[in-house]
């Protein structure tokens, strides 16, 4: 595992924030794998920090669904089973539909203009073929797309889901094209965005995020039956 990238480098941002964003970009580009045991000591020759930044690093993630913190065993990455991301998708497609609608129809040209901007970044991102660039780049799109649909409600449900949803992104951008789709169909949201068609962003929103969906549990089903194959070998034994 290529933990470079990790190391965090003094800069204005509050070091506790970066100790943070690195770990979570780790474990949503899979660098962590799902179950996979985050040891505070290794982390901290990782990152080059503290154990104290460590731990509330640690901590914060498990606040956002990411590590789980098992008895005599530590903190570790969660597992998304497919039926889980199947109704973390369902949401999304919901809410980020109506999100694409409401600011198709309301956003001022100040939200226009940093949409514009996060999607170019992300276009960016896109060619780069850089992982974690990829999701932080969508991560800002999708705020900004929040931002401007003007429903604080409708973005505080949306953050909730957010950790997951990155973890998820990652998941779906792993299947071979699905880079290139991806950027089509938010390239698609932001052309009726443009119009001020709220109905066609919401419908191209929906239809990107189903899209995802059929990747990622793809290679969540994919995943999950390759783990039954041990359990099943051992009751035969037995």
């Amino acid at each position: 595992m290529n933990t470079s990238s990790m190391r965090i480098v003094r800069v204005a941002a509050p070091l506790r924030q970066q100790v943070l964003e690195k770990i979570r970009d780790a474990i949503a580009i899979g660098q962590f794998a799902p179950g996979s045991r985050l040891v505070e000591r290794e982390l901290c020759e990782i990152t080059g920090v503290s154990r104290t930044l460590i731990r509330e690093a640690l901590r914060q993630l498990e606040s956002e669904g990411l590590v789980e913190v098992i008895p005599n065993k530590g903190p570790i990455v969660c597992n998304i089973s497919a039926r889980q991301a199947s109704e973390v998708f369902q949401l999304r497609a919901e809410l980020e539909g109506l999100a694409s609608q409401l600011f198709a129809e309301l956003a001022t040209e100040t939200h226009m203009k940093a949409l514009s901007e996060a999607f170019n970044q992300l276009r960016d991102a896109y060619a780069s073929a850089d992982s974690a660039a990829m999701i932080r780049a969508k991560t800002r799109f999708y705020d900004c797309l929040v931002e401007g649909s003007g429903n604080e409600t409708l973005g505080n449900v949306l953050r909730q889901l957010h950790a997951r949803a990155m973890v998820l992104r990652a998941t779906s951008l792993s299947q071979p094209g699905r880079n290139t789709e991806s950027e089509r169909e938010i390239a698609v949201i932001m052309k009726a965005i443009r119009k001020r068609d709220g109905a066609a962003a919401r419908k191209a929103s929906v239809s990107h995020i189903e899209k995802a969906t059929q990747a990622a549990l793809k290679v969540l089903k994919a995943r999950e039956a390759a783990e039954a194959q041990p359990a099943k070998a051992v009751r035969k034994r037995a």
